[in-house]
């Protein structure tokens, strides 16, 4: 028979720690990125369609050989991420959106929105939308280097899509996002260039002010 060990008293105020050196609060309570995120239905969207789109492309030729079936898929599931991404994840998770317009004469504009920064954007889901857009281009050139060496012409059809479409929306949200900070600085040196002339005008005002009455009250 094994003797009997009582059980240990724990302390108030210290936690129980697990062999990982964390305590077991602490690793039983860590939030996933959709659980700290602000709006994580558009964060599941950013995530979802890109997923699905890869997976079509990689695990498509295991269901069915008919390609013009997959590459429909492919581009239908490309084309709704790429409109959801511009239109709804950017503005939603990082405050932002962009699109392009062309002029009468030919010429491409862009438009940009942005937050008011005074709102703020999550943390969480600025890096994870961010991460996600770096991403995305990048994993598909992968797969477009892959699709050229492997002589896999019409995989590659997909991937070309693929890279423009991605690369669109991260060229768009960065030329978006530049333009946010330009105008904040100005405003930002707007706002200091003003304040710092009515405190001029305030002290050369009070200066004057200050004469008068010494004048007033002098003795000659």
């Amino acid at each position: 028979m094994s003797a009997y060990q009582p059980a240990q008293p724990t302390t108030p105020g210290f936690e129980q720690t697990m062999p990982g050196g964390l305590p077991q609060q602490q690793q039983q309570q860590q939030p996933n990125m959709f659980q700290v995120s602000s709006h994580p239905l558009a964060l599941l969207f950013l995530i979802l369609f890109k997923g699905c789109a890869l997976a079509l492309y990689l695990l498509g030729n295991f269901f069915t050989d008919n390609f013009i079936l997959i590459f429909v898929l492919c581009v239908l599931t490309l084309a709704v991420d790429f409109w959801t991404v511009k239109n709804i994840s950017g503005r939603l998770l990082v405050g932002l959106r962009w699109w392009n317009e062309v002029n009468e004469d030919g010429t491409n504009q862009w438009i940009f929105e942005s937050r008011d920064q005074a709102v703020g954007v999550n943390a969480s889901d600025s890096r994870v939308f961010w991460t996600v857009l770096y991403a995305t281009p990048a994993i598909w050139g992968l797969l477009a280097i892959v699709a050229f060496f492997s002589l896999k012409i019409q995989w590659l059809l997909i991937v070309i899509i693929a890279v423009l479409l991605s690369s669109a929306n991260l060229i768009g949200y960065l030329k978006c996002d530049k333009d946010q900070k330009q105008r904040w600085n100005q405003i930002s040196s707007g706002a200091s260039g003003s304040f710092m002339g009515n405190m001029v005008s305030g002290l050369m005002g009070n200066s004057m002010a200050a004469g008068v009455m010494g004048r007033l009250f002098s003795r000659g």
